[in-house]
């Protein structure tokens, strides 16, 4: 029996009691909005000291929380109108929008266009704020890779006609997305996308290949750029002199503020490594200041939260298969990859467990397109799981 025929002919996996509970799963509503909010709480608590230092002294102390809170409205009005589309149109808009997103990951790099910061050319200004197309590529593979599985299941064995169509469209992404240059974005592409297509029944030798492909990529990718190789070596020893003012001084500051915040925190707001020791406290450390001041039961409960929300994303795709709804269960699963990769990724780099790297904290880090597009996946999600519940239902969607 193939991977697809185990996937589809599970219907007996069905809970019968499903379909008298509420339309939409309750508990990835609830994870999902107590994230978004917890997030805006802290992005308050550790950028309100920004506007006494030099660099942002004309930003006013509130800055940040506003525009955080107008991303999230966005965020809303984007998750609003993801919820209402049904999925076989995202299906059918699947190509198109990576096509899109892949062009304008091409734009960024326009001298002239693609603004940059830090050196790093990542972002598209639109008027008062700016639009980072590698956020909304993750969730456009999330959308292609499913399709592309779907589109391509009698072929997933195949090496030419499986895996060499998605493997050159990888190659595409990650030639535009290295050159802004953004490493951390192109890991959590690809790893959305080889998920999926080990889930959709990716040949096992060809999936191995591809593993060993990707890791001597990334490891090349390391240690021929100089940056990149030195913050390996800072990372594995972030105490020496000559990296704890170098590139271990975010890693230093953020493992002091976890030593700082012990088992319950020093106290909301009350963090000391925010006030312009820790650099970018509100968006790839937040963490740090969440452990900081809420100690390591802050930071476990958001371990667990993160927990909950993958473990149902991956029960809606399991559900959505038993349905015999393969895109819809691929899409539900890319999420849970999404959010559990990168996930981990920021919260090991923050507690010491990975080199630094510049991602956000899904849903509660600061950052315009990446919370807009966390809330849109949500979206997506919780449509999944309203069509298998109509389809239980009886109900056409």
């Amino acid at each position: 029996m193939s991977l697809f025929a185990e996937l589809t002919s599970g219907i007996n996996a069905v809970k019968p009691g499903r379909t008298r509970l509420p339309l939409l799963d309750m508990s990835v509503l609830i994870v999902a909005v107590s994230l978004v909010l917890f997030g805006l709480l802290m992005v308050y608590s550790a950028s309100i000291a920004l506007a006494d230092g030099p660099r942002y002294a004309n930003y006013g102390r509130y800055y940040f929380v506003f525009r955080h809170a107008t991303f999230i409205t966005l965020g809303l009005i984007a998750a609003i109108f993801a919820f209402s589309i049904p999925m076989r149109v995202w299906e059918k808009l699947a190509v198109p929008l990576f096509l899109l997103c892949l062009l304008l990951l091409v734009i960024v790099l326009i001298p002239g266009i693609g603004r940059e910061v830090n050196g790093a050319r990542r972002w598209l200004p639109l008027g008062p704020v700016n639009f980072q197309p590698s956020e909304m590529m993750k969730l456009a593979i999330c959308l292609y890779a499913a399709a592309y599985t779907v589109r391509k299941r009698e072929h997933m064995q195949s090496f030419s006609r499986g895996f060499l169509p998605m493997a050159f469209a990888l190659a595409a992404v990650g030639s535009a997305v290295l050159l802004e240059p953004d490493l951390g974005a192109f890991i959590v592409i690809v790893a959305i996308a080889v998920g999926l297509l080990f889930i959709g029944g990716l040949n096992g030798r060809l999936f191995s290949a591809l593993i060993g492909i990707l890791l001597t990529s990334f490891v090349l990718l390391i240690w021929l750029a100089p940056w990149r190789r030195e913050r390996l070596f800072a990372y594995l020893d972030p105490w020496n002199p000559d990296n704890i003012y170098g590139s271990a001084y975010q890693l230093s500051h953020s493992l002091i503020a976890l030593g700082r915040g012990e088992w319950f925190g020093v106290g909301l707001g009350a963090s000391v490594e925010k006030l312009h020791y820790l650099p970018e406290a509100h968006t790839d450390f937040i963490v740090a200041v969440i452990g900081e001041e809420l100690g390591f039961v802050g930071v476990a409960a958001v371990v667990a939260a993160f927990l909950l929300l993958i473990w149902r994303a991956f029960d809606i795709g399991r559900q959505a298969f038993a349905m015999e709804r393969v895109f819809n269960g691929l899409v539900a699963q890319g999420v849970a990859l999404w959010f559990g990769i990168q996930a981990f990724i920021n919260i090991g780099v923050c507690v010491g467990l990975l080199p630094t790297k510049g991602l956000t904290l899904p849903l509660v880090s600061y950052g315009g397109s990446g919370i807009v597009m966390n809330m849109a996946a949500v979206a997506l999600l919780l449509r999944v799981d309203f069509e298998s519940r109509n389809m239980m239902r009886g109900k056409r969607t």
